[in-house]
Formats: structure tokens, C-alpha cells, sequence
């Protein structure tokens, strides 16, 4: 649900703005609010999870995730609905971090690749579904009341998932937490301030943001090193720190894997939006016919990630290797098509190498989080993962804005040719999975030479007594 609401809605802004009003700038902020406190907390998430147990701040999460839904679909005006999304975005981002630390916490071995398999099944579904299931609830009820539905589905899942959760999470053991000695409430405030300085401008990009608001850039900046500083602060002073930036430095994977993540998701994340402009805009299809068209993607990631998930143990980082080599080929084939046999049934000519792209999507997602968190220890396990998907955000934030960006500067710059926007706009999600895949290389060669410097250490431990 969480990972849905990020795409959903933007089938439904034309529904939004014919249901209940509203200028094109209240339009966006129902997206980009959602996003932006979406990733302004999940840091912040992930240590209240550590510090008082990932079961209730799971169950905290989810309920607030279900009223603040309810709350959307029933606002009576622009003004608040974004307030509910800005909630919205809030309680996703408390919610999602519990996820991956629950996985650390509960798994090892083997079994918690296959669990962050079936956790990257849903991360590709629910990433590439979202306009097709946005477009069958606008068409099952209508083009002026449908918007409300979308947010109105969570709830029904929500409570059932609520139920499940109490039944089936486990009760953390140990003492709860205090928040006042065990929460870094400056560290939350310099990492919200950074975050938020990020962020903003990439998701304001089509209200001219990056034009008005690029000064943020360097205040981010500012207040990151300023977090770093102080956090280093408080583990020198041994106490407990928002994020322990030792996990940057000293935890093996960590760092290479969170930033491989974050590239991949600049070039996966950016191009949902360019395909629905140039399917509904170029084509004429519906938000539904548009939807289907990208399923592929969406079917091939499922299925990968699962499989993917058992393979990791064996294979390691070489599935992120050729998982980000498949992506590539296949977006590239897309690019191909599109600007050599452009048509109204490009939809259907594109599939099978969206379905590459997709298997490819699948073989990294699931096994690059496993590998960047198997050594991370579990009472950070979940301000990990926070970190981890705050880079992920941010990635799908930059390649939203520049993916799109590009899009609509070649489509004037070529007399309204969309098929050559959308080639050139999938050529800059390429590069960017290139980027990732050159890192994935590199990633691969560290392991192989700690690999090959722990096995002659251990011969040379064992030596003297042989």
C-alpha cells in the first residue's frame, strides 16, 4: 500500500481536479507531499523501530496509514487532501522501514534471502501496478468519484493486514524504550532539514522547482555534513546516535549496495512517468490501457525476485550484475522500438522486452538489499533499511525529474514527436542503470578480493598448526 500510493495517484490527478477542484499546483502536492514526507521520515522511522520495537511501531504505522487513507478519500477540499497526503506520507514512512528490519531481525541465512525476495516481489509489483490498478478503480467507478477510491482501498486491506499483524508479529522482548534518553532528537531535526533540502526541489521539478528552489541544494549540504558531525558527536559521548555513521564506514557492502539502490532507482522509478504521458498523450490510451501496457514489467520483476531470493546465498553479487545487464538491454530495445517502429500498437510490440527489463528488475532489487544489509547488525537493522530506502526516494525523486524533464524538452524540440522523447527519455534511464552496473561491477571485484584476502588469512592463522 505504501509503495502503491506512490504511483497511483496519478491516473487520478485529472479525476482529482474534476472531482473536487483545485489549481494544477494542488494537484502536484497530492503526489509530491505524499513523497516528500514519505522520505523525510523513514530514517527517523527505522530508529523508533530499533529503540521500541519494530511489532508496535509496525501496528502504530499501519493504523495511521488506514485513518490518514480514509481521511483523503473523504476530504471535501483540495487544500485537504494534500494535508491528508502529507500525513499519508508520514505514516508510510514510519511503516515501510519495520519491514526490512522485522526481516533482519526474524531471518538468517539462506532464509532471509528468500524473505527479501518475496519483499522485492512486492517492491517491483506495487512500484509498476500502481496505474493499472489506478486506472481499473477510476473506471470501475467513474471518472468524478473514482479518485476517492483510490484512497479508499486501503482501508479494507489495512484493517485485515492490522489484524494479521497482531496475530502473526512477534512481541519484542526486553525493556521499552525511553525516548527522550534513547531518540537523538537533534540528529532527527539536522537529518529532516537535509533530507527535506534534497528532496523539495526534485519534487516541486514541474512547478519549475529546480529553477526556484536550487539554493536548498547546498543548505542540504550544510546540514548534512552538520549530522554527520554530530552524530560522530554522540557515539564519542556513547550515546545512542539516530544513525551510527560507523554503518557507512565499517559495516563491509553497506555503503556500495545503498548507493547502487539509489542510481537503479533514478532509472527504474523515472520511467513510469514518461511511459504514461506517451501512452496517454501520444496514443490516446486510456490511464488503464496505459497501465497494461507496462504490466510486463511489473509480471517479470515478481517472478525474479522470488527466484532471485534463493539464488543469492549462491550466487551473490553477481545476480545484481546481470539483473541491471537485462534492465539495460531491455529498456534499450524499448528505446529502439520506439523511435524505429513507432505506432498505436507499440504497447504490444514493447512487452517482451519490458518483460526482460522486469526479470532484470527482480534479479536486483531483492538481492541487492539482502547483500547490503547481511552484515549490518540487527539492533540497526532497522535504520538501515530506513537509510537504505531514503536513498531510494531520493532516487526516484531525481529520476522522476529529470526522466520527465527530458521528455517534455525533446517533444517541443521535435515538432511533437513522441516516440522520439520517449526513445531519448529511456536512453537517460539506460545510462543511469549503466552507472548502477558499473558499480555493481566494482561492488563484485571488493567481495572477490575480501574473499580471496579472508581465505589466505585463514591459512596463514591455520599454518603453525598443521
Amino acid at each position: 500500500m505504501g509503495l502503491l500510493d506512490v504511483s497511483i495517484v496519478n491516473v487520478a490527478l485529472p479525476s482529482i481536479q474534476k472531482g473536487i477542484g483545485g489549481d494544477a499546483g494542488t494537484a502536484q502536492w497530492v503526489v509530491s507531499g505524499y513523497a516528500l514526507t514519505f522520505g523525510l521520515v523513514l530514517v527517523s522511522g527505522g530508529r523508533l523501530g530499533d529503540a521500541l520495537g519494530r511489532r508496535r511501531m509496525f501496528l502504530i504505522a499501519l493504523a495511521a496509514f488506514v485513518a490518514m487513507s480514509a481521511f483523503a478519500g473523504a476530504a471535501p477540499t483540495g487544500e485537504v487532501l494534500v494535508v491528508a497526503r502529507l500525513l499519508q506520507g508520514c505514516a508510510a514512512g514510519l511503516l515501510t522501514p519495520q519491514n526490512t528490519g522485522l526481516i533482519q531481525d526474524l531471518f538468517r541465512g539462506a532464509e532471509r534471502g528468500k524473505a527479501f525476495g518475496a519483499f522485492g516481489s512486492v517492491v517491483g509489483i506495487s512500484t509498476a501496478v500502481g496505474p493499472v490498478l489506478g486506472g481499473l478503480i477510476l473506471a470501475v467507478f467513474g471518472e468524478e468519484h473514482g479518485w476517492r477510491w483510490v484512497f479508499f482501498v486501503n482501508v479494507p486491506i489495512g484493517a485485515f493486514a492490522f489484524v494479521l499483524a497482531l496475530r502473526l508479529l512477534p512481541r519484542a522482548e526486553g525493556r521499552p524504550a525511553r525516548l527522550r534518553s534513547e531518540i537523538d532528537f537533534v540528529g532527527v531535526l539536522l537529518l529532516g532539514l537535509a533530507v527535506l533540502g534534497v528532496l523539495l526541489p526534485l519534487v516541486e521539478s514541474e512547478e519549475d522547482g529546480l529553477r526556484r528552489l536550487w539554493w536548498l541544494f547546498p543548505v542540504a549540504a550544510v546540514f548534512g555534513f552538520a549530522f554527520v558531525r554530530w552524530e560522530r558527536r554522540v557515539v564519542r559521548h556513547e550515546r545512542t546516535p539516530l544513525m551510527d555513521v560507523r554503518l557507512f564506514t565499517e559495516t563491509p557492502g553497506y555503503t556500495p549496495g545503498a548507493v547502487i539502490g539509489a542510481v537503479y532507482f533514478c532509472g527504474f522509478a523515472g520511467i513510469w512517468l514518461v511511459f504514461a504521458m506517451f501512452f496517454q498523450q501520444g496514443l490516446g490510451y486510456t490511464p488503464l490501457e496505459s497501465g497494461l501496457a507496462v504490466t510486463p514489467f511489473a509480471v517479470g520483476a515478481a517472478v525474479s525476485a522470488a527466484v532471485a531470493g534463493r539464488l543469492v546465498a549462491r550466487w551473490g553479487r553477481r545476480l545484481t550484475v546481470t539483473g541491471l545487464s537485462l534492465v539495460a538491454l531491455g529498456l534499450g530495445v524499448v528505446a529502439l522500438l520506439a523511435w524505429l517502429a513507432p505506432g498505436q500498437d507499440l504497447g504490444l510490440v514493447v512487452a517482451l522486452p519490458l518483460l526482460v527489463a522486469g526479470i532484470g528488475g527482480g534479479m536486483e532489487i531483492s538481492p541487492n538489499t539482502t547483500l547490503t544489509l547481511e552484515c549490518v547488525p540487527t539492533r540497526m537493522a532497522g535504520v538501515a533499511g530506513g537509510a537504505l530506502q531514503t536513498g531510494q526516494r531520493i532516487g526516484t525523486a531525481i529520476g522522476t525529474a529529470v526522466l520527465a524533464s527530458v521528455f517534455r524538452a525533446v517533444l517541443p524540440a521535435s515538432g511533437n514527436d513522441f516516440p522520439a522523447a520517449l526513445a531519448v527519455s529511456l536512453l537517460c534511464a539506460v545510462g543511469f542503470v549503466l552507472f548502477a552496473l558499473g558499480l555493481g561491477i566494482a561492488e563484485l571485484r571488493a567481495r572477490r578480493a575480501r574473499a580471496s584476502n579472508d581465505q589466505l588469512l585463514s591459512a596463514t592463522t591455520a599454518a603453525p598448526y598443521e
